[in-house]
């Protein structure tokens, strides 16, 4: 099931930006061949609860953006420790991966296009709540 792209307010909009100056993205084709080339990563969705239990990308770790500052520590304890962030289409990610970053991780990624570009990119999906 698509979901359209939102219309983000300005506000939104100019810290997002701000966030990308700082951060490094890769796009969907980055990402398929991280994986085909078997490269140690970790799949974070930052999306809505809501959204992750709709669907979520087979194998993701779920930190939502509310909460992903608060509980990476804990859930991730390696700063070093390879990790590719993904919400609905990019933004949410780049906050996050800007964040963290400033939390000391040094090898985040943000997934430009996010959920939509996973989606039609034919990975493999979960559907429904996963532990």
């Amino acid at each position: 099931m698509s979901v359209p792209a939102k219309h983000h307010s300005e506000g939104f909009l100019a810290i997002v930006r701000d966030a990308k100056t700082r951060v490094r993205e890769i796009d969907i084709e980055q990402y398929k061949t991280m994986r085909q080339n078997g490269a140690p990563h970790l799949l974070i969705d930052v999306r809505e609860e809501s959204e992750w239990n709709a669907a979520h990308a087979a194998g993701a770790m779920h930190l939502s953006k509310g909460i992903i500052e608060r509980d990476i520590e804990t859930a991730v304890p390696d700063k070093t420790a390879a990790m590719v962030l993904y919400c609905g289409g990019g933004y949410r990610s780049a906050l996050a991966t800007d964040n963290l970053q400033k939390m000391g991780y040094t090898n985040v990624l943000s997934l430009d296009g996010g959920w939509r570009a996973i989606e039609a990119s034919g990975l493999p999906l979960e559907t429904g709540i996963c532990a």
